[in-house]
């Protein structure tokens, strides 16, 4: 029940990022809410507050005017001439403009509670950040599990990358934790992304304090681009010279993307799962009208490494598993190459039957599928 409840909390953290001044887009479904009937007047007030957000804010000003014409030829052809639904139109604009740009973080939303109209910027009051605050350190700044499994293998689920400076020290208990253990596995299967500077920083403990190019963030906004580097010093115990695994699934988007996309490319860990959802362009949430938002991808990723990123494709995994199967096949992985390293042979017999059962289950679970 505290998961669930826990999910819920998360999602209208993102909801109100979303209609309000995200950074990343998190892949969070939209709650269920009454619908409303519109006119023909709100649907072409929609559609062009749509059109001149996306000209004046997406990332590619060439595909915005594509996504652009799209629009103005289905209007032309009377094809939102019947939509009354709410609900169904944001999920129709969504659907053609993403059919242009390929861009799985573009979305239309609707509210069914009114969205309000947003002011100059300006710093929150110390209300504001305290109830912030508190919101965080309920979900534990998405950490939701830090375990020692059996035969000495670490293991780390969290479920969405929150502030990096509110998040610091749980980041650094988790770290301490799991330091004793002979390889670690960290679970992005449910993960929907977050905040690239808390990204870098859980990056930053697996590998030493010289500084490692992590990835890089190019807005639109002011032709700039901003680099992300792992840190030279962090508050906990860095995890060194031992096997990293990172689990994915279909679910894995955004900023867990690049935490996985940054481990992969840099050969610090062995990526395990499903092809992860293919979301690389961050962004911002806007007001289109009274009850219709959209998210608007103002910057893209660019590796180092590969000068590109993931967007529409996903995240390949290493070992390509169902999800379901992945956290298993990694603590094989992991226990098979410990039973080498293990310091008594009672460790290994603990080992070799861990192993034992693992692949059971492993293959119950392969019957199933």
């Amino acid at each position: 029940m505290l998961r669930t409840t826990a999910s819920k909390v998360i999602f209208r953290l993102a909801v109100f990022c979303l209609l309000a001044t995200s950074v990343v887009a998190i892949g969070y479904a939209q709650p269920e809410q009454p619908d409303l009937t519109i006119d023909a007047a709100t649907r072409t007030q929609v559609i062009d507050g749509i059109l001149k957000r996306l000209n004046d804010s997406y990332v590619f000003p060439d595909v915005a005017k594509k996504m652009e014409q799209s629009i103005r030829e289905r209007v032309a052809k009377k094809e939102y001439d019947q939509v009354t639904s709410a609900k169904q139109f944001a999920t129709t604009l969504t659907n053609d403009l993403q059919a242009v740009s390929h861009d799985k973080h573009l979305r239309v939303r609707y509210s069914n509670e009114a969205i309000p109209e947003r002011g100059p910027r300006r710093e929150p009051t110390a209300e504001e950040r305290e109830q912030r605050k508190r919101n965080l350190t309920w979900l534990n700044h998405g950490f939701g599990k830090v375990e020692r499994l059996p035969g000495n293998i670490g293991y780390l689920e969290f479920f969405n990358f929150a502030d990096e400076e509110l998040g610091a020290d749980t980041v650094a208990a988790a770290m301490n934790f799991v330091n004793g253990t002979d390889a670690l596995i960290i679970d992005m299967r449910k993960n929907g992304g977050g905040n690239p500077a808390m990204v870098a920083l859980v990056c930053s403990y697996l590998f030493g304090p010289e500084p490692v190019h992590l990835n890089d963030l190019y807005w639109r906004e002011g032709n700039q681009t901003e680099e992300f580097w792992t840190k030279k010093e962090v508050a906990g115990k860095r995890y060194l010279n031992k096997d990293v695994y990172v689990l994915t699934s279909k679910r894995t988007f955004s900023g867990a993307e690049e935490f996985s996309y940054n481990l992969k490319n840099l050969k610090r860990a062995t990526i395990i799962g499903e092809t992860t959802g293919g979301g690389a362009h961050p962004g911002g949430g806007f007001r289109i009208n009274e009850h219709f938002g959209m998210f608007v991808p103002t910057g893209r990723a660019i590796s180092p490494i590969t000068k590109t990123n993931w967007e529409g494709t996903g995240v390949t995994p290493d070992v390509s598993v169902p999800a379901d199967q992945a956290l298993v096949v990694a603590r094989l992985m992991a226990l098979k190459k410990s039973l080498t390293t293990a310091p008594n042979p009672d460790f290994k017999a603990d080992i070799e039957e861990e192993i034992q059962k693992l692949e059971k289950e492993l293959a119950a679970l392969k019957s199933k599928s």
